[in-house]
Parts: C-alpha cells; structure tokens; sequence
C-alpha cells in the first residue's frame, strides 16, 4: 500500500530530470548534476529542461536574446510593486504578482504550445527583476533597470545591490540556480502539473507552485537553516545547541530528505561553495559552525544536510538577505516549474488520485431539535 503523503506513487512520467536515492544523484534529462554544476550555465540549463537536449552555440545566443528581452516588467506590475514591498512577506509577493502578470501578458489566454513557451520564458525572465524591485522598495530605494549585457545571476545580484558583481559571485549564484532549476515531483512541481491537469492557464499553475514552496517544509527550510546558523553564533555552541534542539524533539531544518538515503548530491556543491566563498570573504566562522551543524547532527541522528542547509551560508556570504533566499530558490525552480508545466500539457490527463476514507459509516440524520 502506498505510503502516506503519496509516499512511493509515482504521478506522472517525464523527460526532465530523474533521482536515484539509494546513490543520491540527481538527473537533468540524464546529465548527472555533478557533471552539470561545474560546467553548465543556468541558461543552457534552461534550454537543457525546455527543450531535453543542450543548446548549440546559435540556440543558446536566442535564448539569451530572448530571455534579456523579457526581463522588464510591465507598468501595471510596477505599479502594484510598492503595495507589495510595504504589506506583503516576499513570497506572498511573489505569489500574488504571478497571478497578476497573467492580466497583461502578451499572449493572454492563448494556450498553445509556442504561447506557452513564450509565458515560461516571461516568468523566468522577470522573475529576479521583480525580487530586486520588492527588496529595493522595501528598504526605500529605486529600483534598478536589468542591465542586458549581464547573464541571468549577474544581473539579479546587479538589481538586487546597484553595483556590478565580481565574476566569482556571479558564477557561485550561478551554480546555485543550476542546483535548485528542478527536482522531479516534489510538492510545488507536484502542485504546477496538477493545476496544468486541469487544463488551467500557465500563471495558476505557476502561482499554485510558489504557494507550495512557501511553506518551510518545502522551500522555505534554507531561512529556517541560516536563522539557526545566526543563532547560535560561534562554533563551540554547536554541540550544545543542536543537543538541546534535539532533545526537545525539535526538527533541525535542512537536514533528511524525503528521496535521498545518503547525501543529497546538491549539498555537495553548495558544501563546497559555502567553504570557498568563507574564505574569500575573509569571514570563515558561518560556514565552520554550519560544518559543525552537520557533523553533530548525523553523529545524533544520521542525518544528511539537504539542499537548502549550505544553501543559507552561501546566500548569507552573497549578501542576500535572509527572507529572500525562498525567492532565489523559486527564480532558479521557475526553469524547473514551467518546463513540467509545458511537459503536462503535452501530454495530458487530469490528475485525480483516491482517498481513503477513515471516518464514521452508516450515520442517520437527527433533526436539530433531537441534537
């Protein structure tokens, strides 16, 4: 009998990426992700889950011209953006700006197959400018317009900070977006295709997803795991602390994983990242109590760090702020999101599982004066 949580059944097939747990290695349309990492771009990556193959040199120059095309938002959106950044958590922001993009974009409510590739690349195109707007806003500054000659990372980090960054931090933001760009069937790509079952339009599929992320046992774990992080300061309260936690049956995010037996496969690279970029900053003790973090963690419960565990130091060094690290993960997943979307599409039947039923049988009505 499958498990609880759809536990073991499996939903749907598809092309674009594939897990073995037992191994802990992850699959872009069968690249293995520790050969994608340090090589890929998170361009080709976009054109890899889009179109299951990578793009040749003249392919890759049309994404971009395509993409960097897309990436300023609409007036009504930058109208809206002020209210946001003064009432709404960012990804309440961002789940209510998807659904409102839908009201001027281009190809309405066109749902053919090259209308939708369209709207996929519109929503990752404006997705980091519309992040950097939220967070410029908010701290009463003007937002700053995407600068076309930057790649995808590098112009988010420009948005986000007014300058230029450093080719080493673009590339590390770079790589990130390649780690987090899709997972196979997890909870929000789960909740994309579906709402895309139903043969509603691209943008509720898109905002269904984002509302799923939003928890903290999906997306939000990597705020979870720096908040933790900052809390507990210098390395020599690790043990202490996570004993304590421990002890008081508290879950430590960002470690287990609901595929994954052994080491998540993107936590390696983010691992590897988090050192690098301790080191270059001149600031080692996050990335050292992080370590620390995960030594005490499977010497008390075997447990692995997942992906959003090294995920926080590595943000936290890039100068992102910590309520925006949910955001980054779901600009990298919208490459992920909208290609299982367009996957679903292709080739569709509406998802509807049964239940269980465990309640009462064989009750009778009581009029209400018998109550």
């Amino acid at each position: 009998m499958p498990g609880k949580g759809l536990e073991d059944v499996i939903a749907a097939q598809t092309s674009i990426s594939d897990i073995d747990g037992k191994m802990g290695r992850l699959f872009y349309v069968g690249y293995d992700i520790h050969d994608l990492a340090p090589h890929a771009t998170f361009e080709e990556i976009i054109h890899l889950l889009h179109n299951l193959k990578l793009p040749d040199a003249a392919e890759l120059d049309e994404l971009n011209e395509q993409l960097v095309a897309e990436r300023e938002i609409s007036p009504f959106i930058e109208d809206l953006m002020p209210t946001m950044a003064s009432q709404t958590s960012p990804m309440s922001m961002l789940r209510t700006v998807v659904s409102a993009m839908s009201a001027y974009d281009p190809d309405g409510w066109d749902q053919s197959e090259r209308a939708n590739y369209r709207k996929a690349l519109r929503l990752i195109a404006r997705f980091p400018t519309v992040i950097a707007a939220y967070d410029r806003l908010r701290n009463e500054l003007d937002p700053i317009r995407p600068n076309e000659k930057l790649s995808h990372a590098a112009n988010f980090l420009y948005m986000l900070k007014g300058i230029e960054p450093s080719e080493e931090d673009a590339r590390i933001l770079d790589v990130c977006l390649v780690l987090h760009a899709d997972h196979t069937m997890n909870a929000s790509t789960f909740t994309a295709r579906v709402i895309a079952s139903t043969l509603s339009d691209m943008h509720s599929a898109i905002t269904g997803a984002i509302a799923a992320l939003k928890g903290p046992l999906h997306g939000g774990a990597n705020e979870e795991a720096w908040k933790m992080i900052e809390e507990i300061g210098e390395v020599d309260r690790v043990e202490s602390y996570i004993k304590d936690a421990l002890g008081r049956k508290q879950k430590i995010m960002g470690f287990g994983h609901r595929v994954y037996k052994t080491e998540d496969p993107r936590a390696t690279h983010l691992r590897r990242l988090s050192q690098e970029l301790g080191q270059r900053v001149g600031e080692p003790k996050w990335h050292e109590i992080a370590a620390r973090v995960e030594k005490v963690v499977m010497d008390e419960k075997g447990l692995y760090p997942n992906v959003d565990f090294y995920a926080a130091t590595v943000y936290h060094y890039l100068g992102i702020p910590t309520d925006l690290m949910t955001p980054i993960f779901a600009l990298a997943r919208m490459a992920g999101w909208t290609a299982h979307v367009r996957e679903q599409y292709a080739d569709n039947r509406l998802i509807r599982p049964e239940s269980e039923y465990i309640g009462p049988r064989d009750q009778k009505y009581v009029p209400i004066e018998e109550r």
